[in-house]
């Protein structure tokens, strides 16, 4: 299929399904083409509902959001080679259906304990508005995939881990925090109420320090060799307790960004590794532990830690066969994007194509991209889309962190606050949807998990994607700078 098009929005989702009915945004600006979509317990801007319906041969549907308010706004529209645009130039698009790439497995975001604070504060209505506006598949953003931390991260009020008793070898003393039963579990299970196909990746920023060779929750610490075993255990006690609260982890990490471990002026909880000692703890310890556990189908993540490391870090694991057989696939998060170029996937995947890559971590408003937040930042949302669209370099899916936080990016016990694709105001119990949110959402709404990537091509000026799903509908998705 060729077409040729010109598009007048920014970020467009090109959807060969279904029209619906759909609650438009309540617009709210902060700024010059800064506008949020505000929700509250009785009304949210939401997608169609109903069933899809096959448009007319040689019809498409369209969804456009643009710098100047629109957001998944749905016309229909036809292809015609004797229609020509009424713009000075055209880009020609060619989709080819049958060259079909890697299987797309879902989009998602972070369960923290700062988002589920945020969310707590709301009234139960807006709570379940919110998580609604993410996880439901039809109406909100269809998310199938969620981060779940092991334990305390920077966005926690404290330092925590679930066995903080010094040298409880026997780990008699692990358990939950109260931040799991308030804050995180809570929330999960109302995401899995609205969609059961969500799936869970979970990840240790660290273990108790006790444990660790610089007894401190963050700096330059490693897992002391005679915990190698009793570090396994302690992840399986977590995959036991969330099971029991009657959730299950889809896959775990090996742990969040090992190499902060590395920088002096890093404060964030954390673990590290090399890629020796990560493969000789997942060959001897982590992967026959689980393999032996009735979690046997979790599945492990190596790296969770910057693009830049690949693909050499992969490969050093790898190289350890044993590590290889346990391992499924590889968590990058997007920090370093910028001086990595979208290649090192390329090259990670054509050296291990039977080991998926999967985006876990990405956020805006980090101390080099101020401010903390920035409250309906159209840039934003313009480099979440630019990054999931590299779903070309054979990325399996693409998981964004917190899920809310308030107008300040927290909280942060450390103060590292970040920005959130939904903002909360407790004060007038509603939320904010941001750009960064609806760009997230052109994709997630329309790829269902099992979509393949096929072939599309595309230039400077109009990036694009394209994808079959498993009901045989085409999306492509563009943007147009």
């Amino acid at each position: 299929m060729s077409c040729r098009i010109m598009w007048k929005a920014l970020l467009v989702i090109g959807l060969f399904t279904a029209a619906g009915q759909a609650k438009d945004c309540v617009p709210r600006s902060f700024g010059t083409d800064k506008i949020v979509c505000v929700c509250n317990a009785t009304y949210c801007d939401e997608t169609l509902d109903n069933d899809p319906k096959v448009p007319p041969e040689g019809h498409f549907y369209w969804y456009v959001s643009t710098k100047t308010g629109l957001r998944l706004s749905m016309t229909e529209g036809q292809f015609s080679e004797n229609t020509r645009p009424p713009f000075a130039t055209t880009v020609t698009l060619t989709v080819n259906s049958t060259k079909k790439y890697q299987t797309i497995f879902g989009f998602g975001g972070a369960f923290t304990d700062s988002a589920g604070i945020q969310i707590s504060k709301l009234s139960k209505p807006t709570q379940d508005q919110l998580i609604r506006a993410y996880f439901h598949p039809k109406s909100g953003s269809g998310y199938t995939l969620g981060r779940v931390p092991i334990g305390g991260t920077d966005f926690s009020t404290r330092p925590y881990t679930y066995d903080d008793e010094e040298n409880d070898v026997s780990l008699e003393h692990f358990s939950l925090a109260k931040d799991d039963y308030d804050y995180k579990i809570p929330y999960i299970r109302k995401a899995l109420e609205f969609n059961p196909e969500l799936k869970l990746v979970s990840a240790a920023w660290s273990p108790p320090t006790w444990m660790k060779t610089n007894d401190k929750i963050n700096g330059f610490g490693f897992l002391k060799k005679e915990y190698y075993q009793l570090y396994a255990n302690y992840i399986l006690k977590f995959l036991d307790e969330y099971k029991k609260n009657g959730i299950d982890i889809w896959a775990i990490s090996t742990g969040n960004e090992p190499i902060n471990a590395y920088l002096p002026f890093d404060h964030l909880n954390t673990l590290g590794w090399t890629s020796g000692t990560v493969a000789n703890w997942v060959a001897k310890f982590l992967g026959p532990s689980l393999a032996a556990s009735e979690h046997n189908n979790t599945k492990i993540l190596t790296l969770d830690d910057q693009r830049i490391f690949l693909p050499w870090f992969v490969k050093h694991v790898l190289s350890n066969e044993q590590a290889k057989k346990y391992i499924a696939g590889t968590a990058v998060h997007w920090y370093t994007d910028f001086i990595s170029p979208a290649k090192v996937l390329d090259e990670t995947h054509d050296a291990f194509p039977d080991k998926f890559i999967l985006m876990t971590e990405a956020c805006t408003g980090t101390q080099l991209d101020p401010p903390r937040v920035d409250k309906g930042s159209w840039p934003r949302g313009e480099k979440y889309f630019l990054s999931i669209i590299e779903v070309r370099h054979w990325t399996v899916g693409w998981i964004d962190w917190n899920i809310a936080l308030d107008s300040t990016g927290g909280p942060n016990w450390i103060k590292n606050f970040v920005d959130s694709p939904i903002i909360v105001n407790a004060e007038t119990d509603e939320f904010y949807k941001q750009p960064m949110y609806h760009a997230l959402k052109h994709f997630s709404r329309f790829i269902d998990r099992g979509s393949s990537r096929i072939f599309i091509t595309d230039d400077n000026n109009v990036k694009a994607n394209a994808f079959i799903t498993p009901s045989n509908e085409i999306v492509v998705v563009l943007y147009n700078k």
